[in-house]
C-alpha cells in the first residue's frame, strides 16, 4: 500500500512540474493544482495509512489514526482553493489584457509582431 501511495505521489509531482513548465497558463493553473494534491497526499499518509481507526484515542481502542495530518491536509485544501482561484483571476487579467494566454519573455519578439 506504501508503495502505491508513494508511486502516485511521484506521478503527480512529475506531472505537476511538466506541466508548470509549460507556456500557456491553463496547463501552469492545472500543473499547480496536481502539486498541492501530491502535497495533500503527502501529507496525509505521513500520519501512518491505518484503516477504520477512530481518530480519537479512547480507553478501549488500540490502535488510532493521527489527527494532526488531517487537520493539516484540511488547512492545505481551503489554501489552494484560494490559491488557483487567485491565480485563474490573474491569467484571465492576463488573457484579456493581451488577447493571448501564452507564457513568453517580453525581451523576445512575438511572431507577426512589426516591431
Amino acid at each position: 500500500m506504501e508503495f502505491l501511495v508513494a508511486s502516485a505521489i511521484g506521478i503527480m509531482t512529475a506531472a505537476g512540474l511538466y506541466l508548470v513548465l509549460r507556456l500557456r497558463t491553463f496547463p501552469v493553473i492545472i500543473g499547480i493544482s496536481l502539486l498541492t494534491y501530491a502535497v495533500n497526499v503527502f501529507l496525509f499518509a505521513s500520519g501512518r495509512l491505518t484503516f477504520g481507526a477512530p481518530p480519537i484515542l479512547r480507553d478501549d481502542v488500540l490502535a488510532y489514526a493521527d489527527p494532526l495530518p488531517q487537520a493539516l491536509v484540511l488547512t492545505a485544501i481551503v489554501i489552494s482553493f484560494g490559491m488557483t482561484a487567485v491565480v485563474v483571476m490573474i491569467a484571465l487579467g492576463a488573457f484579456l489584457g493581451g488577447d493571448t494566454d501564452v507564457v513568453d519573455d517580453p525581451a523576445d519578439p512575438v511572431e507577426g509582431d512589426a516591431s
